[in-house]
């Protein structure tokens, strides 16, 4: 018995070993994530602004109480701000008002582009956002120049006390990442764009906050996404030498990590490395290595509301379905639109 036991002790811990080392995701398992996630009944747009002039972009979609909320951002010409949403049933969305808006003499006064932070990333999970510091947080993308992405753009953090409120969050004072850094690498020393952090309790790249931006750099027309870390969200390093995903080619952007047993899930968004923008995902053991998926995409363009983008997305599982909000660009603006894995007009 006791030599029984010690070589099954053996072989578990050879196993776990091997599974710490093993960085490529076999395809059996891509496949199953695949089925696990494809959301091929599009419900159709859920949530467009009051304001036709201003044009919707970017959900993350949470929970608090016993409530979804959306936060979003809006672009209107001078440049972005970001508001929050809320729902009943994750159909129906109510506009709430503004959390980050335009500001005079600042670094980011005509950019605030703001993504919710610590967010639960387990698979059919709570989907409440964790707190640091006593606080709530969330990253933004940040600049002072107006246009769409004009100028500069760096990485700002701002906090709050309450996270369903429509009140405007504190931000810090300076940008935690900028395109003039000097860790800064090749591909992202041009400008920086959309941001997603995590928490990851077990520090497996030594670090509790992750995070996932894509950028683009002076040597690379593309955008590709990145990584850096931190100990307290304030300040923060790049990591590793080369971006995580990237097609050398169009855009790969706006991750989404969530993660499915001892397995992460990155979702983002394609475009221009083939016609039109597109849902994509990639696996990881780690957080670093990501084996990208070669099958087919989440969601592309096929109806007139999404005909030109389909992209940017949120996804969450909440009573066994499968909700995959995203950016749609199309017949009817650019608004919120969204796909579900089972149909729900049936």
């Amino acid at each position: 018995m006791k030599a029984g036991f010690l070589i099954a002790v053996f072989f578990s811990i050879q196993n776990l070993a091997a599974q710490s080392l093993q960085k490529e995701v076999p395809n059996a398992v891509m496949e199953k994530v695949y089925h696990e996630i494809a959301t091929p009944f599009k419900h159709g747009v859920v949530f467009r602004h009051s304001d036709p002039d201003k044009m919707i972009d970017s959900p993350t979609i949470f929970r608090a109480g016993n409530r979804w909320y959306m936060s979003y951002i809006i672009f209107d010409g001078q440049g972005y701000e970001t508001w929050l949403a809320e729902s009943d049933n994750l159909l129906d969305w109510k506009e709430k008002g503004k959390l980050l808006s335009f500001t005079e003499n600042t670094w980011d006064a005509n950019q605030k582009a703001g993504y919710m932070a610590l967010v639960d990333m387990e698979w059919g999970g709570s989907y409440e956002v964790g707190k640091y510091d006593g606080k709530y947080w969330m990253s933004y993308l940040g600049g002072a120049s107006e246009g769409y992405e004009k100028g500069m753009l760096g990485v700002g953090m701002a906090n709050s006390s309450s996270v369903n409120q429509a009140q405007e969050w504190d931000r810090i004072p300076n940008p935690v990442l900028l395109p003039t850094d000097e860790d800064v690498r090749w591909f992202e020393n041009e400008k920086i764009y959309k941001s997603s952090i995590i928490h990851d309790s077990k520090k497996l790249i030594g670090y509790p906050f992750v995070m996932y931006y894509n950028a683009k750099g002076d040597t690379a027309s593309y955008e590709s996404i990145g990584i850096a870390v931190s100990e307290d969200l304030l300040h923060w390093k790049r990591w590793g030498e080369n971006p995580s995903i990237t097609r050398g080619k169009g855009i790969c952007g706006d991750a989404q990590i969530v993660k499915m047993d001892d397995l992460y899930v990155m979702f983002y968004f394609g475009a221009f490395w083939k016609p039109g923008a597109f849902e994509r995902f990639a696996c990881s053991y780690d957080l670093v290595n990501w084996t990208d998926w070669q099958g087919e995409d989440l969601i592309a363009p096929s109806e007139n509301y999404d005909q030109k983008y389909a992209h940017k997305p949120w996804l969450i599982k909440w009573n066994g379905v499968v909700y995959h909000f995203y950016n749609a660009v199309g017949s009817e603006g650019r608004v919120i639109a969204l796909a579900t894995s089972v149909d729900l007009e049936k």
